[in-house]
């Protein structure tokens, strides 16, 4: 009898670590991989808007947008400005950041409620 519960246990536990492994797996580096602008899926803004940043607290970039692609160490806090390129339509923006102390600048996504439009960047069309 403890022969059959002790295989019936480890078969659950095989089943739910192999079920836990692929979620995992589907979570990997690999499935960071930024999407093609301009498609139907992640329409281009034309022209790009002027966004600030709004909230408490920073804003974490990623380099896809999926929460489990963040860039380690990159991100903007309240009042910074960014510009948004393109949109999702499941809330996040393709954005890029200049410092305006450094020069340097950096690209990815972010999440679109934490952004509000303060107007466009070129001419409009």
């Amino acid at each position: 009898m403890l022969d059959r519960t002790a295989l019936a246990i480890i078969i659950c536990s095989t089943v739910i670590l192999g079920a836990l492994g692929a979620s995992v797996h589907a979570q990997t580096p690999s499935s960071c991989k930024e999407p093609h602008a301009g498609t139907s899926r992640v329409p281009m803004l034309s022209p790009p808007l002027a966004s600030v940043v709004t909230g408490t607290r920073r804003v974490k970039f990623y380099s896809a947008p999926n929460l489990h692609c963040p860039i380690s160490g990159v991100f903007v806090v309240p009042n910074d400005r960014l510009i948004a390129y393109a949109q999702t339509r499941d809330g996040w923006s393709s954005v890029m950041y200049l410092n305006p102390k450094t020069g340097n600048d950096v690209s990815g996504w972010v999440r679109s409620a934490r952004l509000k439009t303060t107007g466009t960047v070129g001419p409009k069309q």
